[in-house]
């Protein structure tokens, strides 16, 4: 069995991952390497909100990648009435070797999935909807006719709704990163995901500077708020943090979310090194200092977290 799995008891869940060999630092002594970190421990979801939520996925068979993906979050961005949903199928166009998403030939796009995607968010309530996708490098415009037609059914099915997408690169262009904009959603986010020393290797068919020039280009045609994210734990050094989020912050970038990677299967790129949570909170400091809006900085992190708050 994977030991990325998440394993259930009554009270916790806990994200099995075996820690390498290699010294860990500050963070996990030798002696007990085969230990898993306390802080990398959640609490099943509960409470009411969540409660109704499930029920409503489970008898209209909803797809939601907070739970395809087992997120730690779930529970509490469900009760803060938050949902992630993911559009142009499940086949991606690239290998990135953090991601757990299939790599191959993605099936033909199924026109009608905006409306289902709408509907899923008017039948569970969604209060800020957070909209992803797989890379479409097969198709001409990159999926984002797509994007804004799930977008646009989304706002007339769900008018209160708030809006978050995180987009794919579009392969830097910008004219069609222009079209997503236009659409208006409350925040764009695309994510950096590591420093740029570890880039063609974390995300092989991606590129620093050309993520670096979609969040630009985002904000030169009037996006609002945009939002970015970073993986720790893939061997890069605090430095490169640092300079990561400096470049993030030197081309507009409002909010920033920093969490731990875990190793989703034992083709993926190993963890190096569990970040102990003061060192995320120190990120916090430093990014908060830098200018950012907005800054997520823990284990347990991903990008969808807290997002209902990163809308000020």
């Amino acid at each position: 069995m994977d030991k990325s799995i998440i394993h259930k008891s009554k009270k916790w869940t806990k994200i099995n991952i075996d820690l390498p060999r290699k010294d860990l630092s500050n963070t996990v002594s030798k002696s007990k390497k085969n230990k898993k970190p306390d802080w990398l421990r959640v609490k099943l979801p509960s409470g009411k909100e969540f409660t109704n939520l499930r029920k409503i996925v489970d008898k209209h068979q909803l797809h939601t990648i907070c739970e395809s993906g087992n997120c730690p979050n779930m529970g509490e961005c469900w009760g803060a009435g938050t949902a992630t949903f993911m559009i142009l199928g499940n086949i991606c166009t690239r290998s990135c070797g953090f991601c757990a998403v299939a790599t191959g030939k993605p099936k033909v796009v199924d026109w009608s999935e905006a409306e289902k995607v709408a509907r899923s968010v008017q039948l569970m309530n969604v209060k800020h909807c957070v909209i992803t996708s797989v890379d479409r490098d097969d198709l001409r415009d990159g999926g984002v006719s797509m994007w804004v037609s799930t977008i646009n059914a989304v706002r007339r099915l769900s008018p209160q709704t708030t809006l978050e997408t995180l987009i794919p690169d579009f392969k830097g262009d910008s004219n069609l990163i222009k079209k997503l904009a236009i659409s208006k959603p409350e925040i764009v986010s695309h994510n950096m995901e590591t420093v740029e020393r570890l880039t063609p290797k974390v995300r092989i068919q991606a590129k620093y500077k050309r993520s670096l020039y979609v969040l630009e280009c985002l904000k030169s045609f009037g996006v609002l708020r945009t939002k970015s994210g970073i993986m720790l734990g893939l061997s890069e050094t605090k430095k490169e943090v640092l300079r990561t989020m400096q470049d993030l912050r030197d081309v507009g970038v409002d909010i920033l979310t920093l969490g731990q990677y875990l190793q989703p299967t034992k083709k993926h790129l190993p963890v190096t090194r569990f970040i102990n949570p003061k060192e995320f909170d120190d990120y916090k400091k430093e990014g908060l200092e830098m200018g950012f809006k907005y800054v997520e900085s823990g284990p347990l992190v991903r990008s969808s977290y807290h997002a209902e708050k990163h809308l000020f």
